[in-house]
């Protein structure tokens, strides 16, 4: 083997290895975060999801399976990804309010009943916990999934809040782990709300 088949084949080795450790230790906690998306979706509420960079295309993942199918046809879902209109995104910026991009938008259109799902790769952001400020001030619950355990974010967690924490991975390393928890949470979503 050459170096660069022996550098694939250790990243596959370690995305293995993680991919064992998050299934010994989120199992729980996933299940716990679907009852939660769950029971906002019974509520008549919406998912509203955020994320920074490269995060963000899971949550539009995510948003997507809800309004329209996962792997199978039924009803949309309420869910919207705050971070997917560039245009908001950007203005609120140029007015000097990054830390705002996204609890501004939760202000506006968040309600009891409604849930925050954060998805956070690379640890402390400030305006994902302004964000869950936010979502607390409208009375909401949040899902955090975190490729870290207990950042400053998790201090900022009610109890009847929930977060799928992975063993402090870097953001590569976190997002097929990230896809596979995103996955099963709407397996989960569909067989509760629809059965199958």
């Amino acid at each position: 083997m050459n170096d660069s088949e022996n550098l694939v084949n250790q990243l596959f080795a370690t995305h293995m290895e993680h991919t064992a450790g998050a299934a010994s230790m989120a199992v729980t906690d996933i299940s716990l975060a679907a009852d939660a998306l769950v029971a906002s979706l019974l509520m008549d509420g919406k998912i509203i999801a955020c994320a920074n960079g490269s995060a963000n295309v899971l949550a539009q993942y995510f948003c997507t399976a809800l309004l329209n199918r996962y792997e199978h046809d039924r009803p949309a879902l309420p869910a919207i990804n705050l971070g997917a209109d560039a245009t908001t995104y950007s203005a609120i910026c140029r007015d000097n309010r990054f830390n705002e991009t996204f609890s501004r938008q939760v202000r506006a259109i968040g309600k009891a009943n409604d849930l925050l799902l954060v998805i956070v790769d690379d640890g402390h952001k400030a305006n994902l916990i302004q964000a869950i400020q936010a979502a607390h001030d409208r009375e909401m619950k949040v899902v955090v999934l975190s490729a870290k355990e207990k950042t400053d974010i998790t201090s900022l967690l009610n109890p009847d809040d929930h977060e799928v924490a992975l063993d402090n991975l870097a953001p590569g390393q976190a997002a097929p782990l990230m896809m596979v928890i995103i996955n099963a949470l709407c397996e989960l979503i569909d067989r509760k709300l629809f059965g199958g």
